[in-house]
């Protein structure tokens, strides 16, 4: 897929070129079995370049401007010397895999910036609204040099429990006029999230964004905070008007000036991602499997014909999958 070799790849990354780093970051999204190999080698070659970003995710519901307040608070961030990269994480179409990749358009100051990296990806179905290589790639751009590295979600409702396994602080933006429930905003996401924005707050909506706030405070009170020593903020801001910007960061680097917070919870990420890749692993061998992909067909038509239950038909599927296993070795 790229002809470039690892040593060049490897080269082109510490040496800050974009162009290498928007081919290595294909490459570790692709999914083919060479491929896959060639990425293993890449980020093994470059590890120890990187871990020394501050990596911050930005999540909340679909319309809540996330890509708005990226644009905004990317240039904020620029202006203090930082060298930005984006994430932006575009739903996939689970017939087609298709996307739409429309965040980059959105950011329209941010786009035209030659010194900030911005890759929009299909996040392919994973969990969360998260591209399958999202670790991978944050550290392909920490290796290249970016000190700050901005998470875009999707944003659909799922657990944001994936999205905090790969980001030291977990930014949620909210609208104005959430309403009583707060538009059936989870405990989870409630629970996950480090700091807490009412986007919007300008024009006739400042009123509501205030409203908000209160009730994001007050039921802030009933949960646990996810890290120790660390109560998470409510504020405000206006991403059309670049309004909050500058308390926002100041907010996040209060969180990053424990260090030891920080290697925590990376630690506990590592550990995360191992499980993630086994099971990941797992899923793909058992899929590709030819007897099983055989297989597969014959249980699906006896649960369809009710000769079956999906339990019986799981069970036995992982039995022949437990036995090719076992005669390979």
């Amino acid at each position: 897929m790229i002809s470039y070799s690892i040593e060049d790849i490897v080269q082109g990354i510490l040496k800050k070129n974009r162009r290498i780093l928007a081919k290595a970051v294909s490459l570790v999204e692709s999914t083919l079995p060479e491929d896959i190999a060639k990425s293993q080698e890449l980020i093994d070659r470059l590890l120890n370049y990187s871990g020394k970003s501050l990596r911050i995710g930005i999540s909340g519901v679909p319309g809540v401007g996330k890509s708005t307040f990226i644009d905004a608070f990317g240039l904020m961030l620029l202006e203090k010397n930082r060298k930005l990269a984006v994430l932006a994480v575009d739903p996939s179409s689970s017939r087609s895999g298709g996307s739409i990749l429309g965040d980059k358009t959105r950011m329209l100051s941010l786009s035209q910036r030659p010194d900030v990296f911005i890759r929009p990806s299909p996040s392919s179905g994973a969990l969360g609204g998260v591209a399958r290589k999202t670790r991978e790639t944050i550290l392909l751009c920490e290796a290249a040099g970016f000190d700050t590295i901005l998470v875009e979600t999707v944003g659909v409702g799922q657990s944001e429990t994936t999205v905090a396994s790969m980001v030291d602080f977990l930014l949620v933006l909210m609208l104005p006029n959430a309403g009583d429930e707060l538009q059936g905003i989870k405990r989870g996401i409630m629970e996950m999230g480090d700091g807490f924005v009412v986007n919007k707050a300008d024009g006739e909506q400042i009123a509501a964004a205030n409203l908000t706030a209160r009730r994001l405070e007050n039921a802030l009170h009933f949960l646990t905070p996810r890290t120790k020593g660390w109560n998470p903020f409510v504020t405000l801001c206006s991403s059309l008007e670049k309004k909050g910007m500058e308390e926002i960061e100041k907010h996040i680097q209060k969180f990053f000036l424990d260090s030891c917070r920080i290697q925590e919870r990376r630690k506990a990420q590592d550990s995360q991602w191992m499980h993630s890749l086994i099971q990941e692993s797992l899923y793909n061998q058992f899929y590709s499997h030819p007897k099983i992909f055989q297989l597969l067909l014959e249980k699906e038509k006896e649960i369809w014909d009710n000769k079956k239950t999906a339990t019986k038909a799981a069970l036995e599927l992982l039995k022949v999958f437990e036995n090719t296993l076992t005669a390979a070795k």
